[in-house]
């Protein structure tokens, strides 16, 4: 299983990035199985890039007989507070991610099942009776918000349901915003025939979260958030010879970066026989060969001008997967890693 991340470019700055200049990754990650000892996860290739992620997986039923299961994909929660700034790829569809799945190489069709909540309660029923449509981030759903009754608007904002619009222009009248979290599910039924194999993929594309320029270097020198990301992308001597170039190579001393963040959850799983995968292959591709690559891993090799493979045997996943690239934001930058 696994979650994911993606990077919205904005204004380019040489100067530290500060909060409202930082765009936040959503976690997303892969398939979950209901519990069954029956059948095993013969392999799985994840594949991530800041464009897509797909996921093609070998099932295999063990036994004689066939099963059952329920199969889900969870989206990343959402939620409408405005100090936060998500990257959604489809913010105004409830398949914000652009989920698709086959089976056996068919189109399979998964229901969506989406709940929403305010202060941990769930609120579904009262947005259903006002016909709010869930999505905080949708046009539809702010829309509707004008259209409530004042005493409902009154007790929404009482409930923490909404708040007042930060949006609005002083003199109109007042409006609200979402402040609610929407929790989505994809899932379908599948069948795993007696002593077969069933391949099951899907794709999406990732939620990319990033800052428009390097957060833990500057003033010549390692510091802000250098403590916290070399733990958790693992950056080594290559990757930051490579920063400390790039900033040399400018009067300013500052890199010429803007980050993107991706963030893969490899370890909601184990729901299948064993609970590892029989043989696991990662491939990170970093889309630009100019930019700097940074993810933790075993024995990763660099396989192609921008793509990085990790492959294991009766994988057992620990840690999830978080991966962090530098986009050059000008014309130097070199590919180092």
């Amino acid at each position: 299983m696994l979650r994911y991340v993606m990077t919205t470019v904005l204004a380019l700055s040489a100067a530290p990035a500060l909060a409202n200049d930082s765009v936040a990754e959503l976690g997303t990650g892969g398939l979950i199985l209901s519990r069954s000892d029956a059948v095993a996860m013969q392999s799985e290739d994840l594949f991530i890039s800041p464009e897509t992620v797909t996921v093609d997986y070998v099932f295999h039923n063990n036994t004689d007989k066939d099963v059952e299961a329920i199969v889900a994909f969870p989206m990343p929660d959402i939620s409408g507070d405005p100090e936060e700034m998500p990257a959604i790829p489809e913010n105004q569809s409830d398949n914000f991610l652009g989920f698709e799945v086959t089976i056996d190489g068919a189109p399979a069709t998964p229901q969506l099942e989406q709940k929403v909540f305010a202060l941990g309660i769930d609120i579904s029923a009262d947005l259903k009776a006002q016909d709010v449509p869930f999505n905080p981030f949708g046009d539809a759903a702010k829309a509707a918000l004008g259209k409530l009754p004042q005493a409902v608007a009154d007790d929404w904002v009482n409930r923490g349901i909404i708040i007042e619009d930060p949006e609005a222009d002083s003199g109109q009248k007042l409006g609200y915003a979402p402040f609610w979290q929407l929790h989505s599910t994809y899932w379908w039924r599948s069948t795993f025939p007696a002593n077969r194999d069933v391949h099951v993929s899907h794709r999406y594309k990732p939620s990319v979260g990033g800052t428009s320029s390097v957060s833990f270097f500057y003033d010549g020198k390692f510091q802000g958030q250098y403590a916290a990301y070399k733990t958790r992308y693992c950056m080594d001597d290559t990757f930051e010879n490579a920063v400390r170039k790039a900033a040399k190579d400018n009067a300013d001393g500052y890199p010429r970066y803007y980050e993107s963040r991706i963030a893969y959850i490899l370890t909601t799983g184990g729901n299948w026989a064993a609970g590892s995968i029989g043989k696991f292959k990662l491939t990170v591709d970093k889309g630009n060969p100019k930019a700097l690559v940074s993810f933790c891993g075993d024995n990763v090799q660099k396989v192609g001008p921008t793509t990085f493979e990790m492959t294991a045997d009766d994988f057992y996943p620990e840690h999830d997967i978080d991966i962090l690239i530098l986009e050059p934001s000008d014309s130097n930058g070199g590919d180092a890693n």
